[in-house]
């Protein structure tokens, strides 16, 4: 079984046992549709297509029963589920720690080669990534840069995930939780950029500017401002305007012509 061996102790402590909050798995009647044919002794894997289905059609509350009860079962898209759903605070309270507990214990576990699990198991050490960067105010996690960078090395290599990719290389260029390193940031940035991480692109492009690339690099900012998700608009946008004013006009007219070519390859 595959392990992440490099989970410090730490996090082992906060999250290896999976701590549903007192009172999750209640005494209370569960509130399924009879005609369903799901209650809460029906197999991990019903209860989670249940909580899936019930999700989708707005009804949260069941959705969450059935998936606390599949989390009990050890079903491990019904405990992502859950962490996701305290994380957004979606249907439940917000609730970082509780998530966090989640996410770990599922990163804790490990999962065998080819596993249908890989993809909850990958997305763990992402959002685990995510908390140790910032820490949990009022709790007992707290930021760890270093902790962070090797859980988005792990996604980055283990698993190729575009996002993790990408975190992992400004950690990279900034020296967050390590020492800097440009040149391997961007390494991780040229594949995040191909698996189609719009916002690699445009990073990549302004290191790509500033090395002296101007026509080519500012050419990337711009394709990877028109292909950006909304959230990364904002930084993409102003590091690409200001790429824009410090160009000369004939890179700018290059950049345009190579603009169109980028396009197509990113998502």
């Amino acid at each position: 079984m595959y392990k992440p061996e490099f989970l410090s102790l730490k996090c082992v402590a906060l999250g290896l046992c999976l701590s549903l909050s007192q009172g999750m798995l209640a005494t209370r009647a569960l509130a399924f549709d009879p005609s369903a044919g799901v209650n809460k002794e029906s197999r991990p894997f019903d209860l989670f297509k249940f909580g899936f289905l019930s999700y989708k059609e707005g009804r949260k509350d069941d959705a969450i029963e059935a998936y606390r009860y599949a989390a009990e079962k050890g079903h491990t898209g019904s405990r992502w589920a859950l962490a996701n759903m305290y994380a957004d605070g979606d249907g439940v309270p917000e609730n970082d720690l509780e998530a966090f507990k989640i996410y770990s214990e599922i990163a804790s576990e490990g999962i065998e080669p080819g596993s249908e699990d890989t993809g909850f198991f990958a997305n763990a050490l992402i959002a685990l990534a995510g908390y140790y960067t910032r820490g949990i105010p009022d709790s007992p996690v707290r930021a760890d840069l270093s902790q962070a960078r090797q859980l988005y090395f792990q996604a980055a290599s283990t698993f190729g995930i575009p996002q993790a990719q990408f975190e992992l290389a400004r950690m990279m260029l900034s020296g967050e939780g390590g020492a800097s390193n440009v040149h391997q940031a961007k390494k991780w940035l040229n594949r995040a950029q191909k698996n189609g991480h719009a916002g690699a692109m445009g990073l990549l492009g302004n290191i790509i500017f500033q090395e002296g690339q101007s026509a080519r690099g500012l050419a990337m900012m711009t394709a990877a401002l028109d292909n950006c998700s909304p959230k990364d608009r904002p930084w993409l946008q102003e590091m690409q305007e200001q790429a824009f004013s410090l160009a000369s006009e004939k890179d700018r007219r290059s950049a345009v012509s190579m603009t169109a070519k980028m396009k197509g390859g990113v998502n």
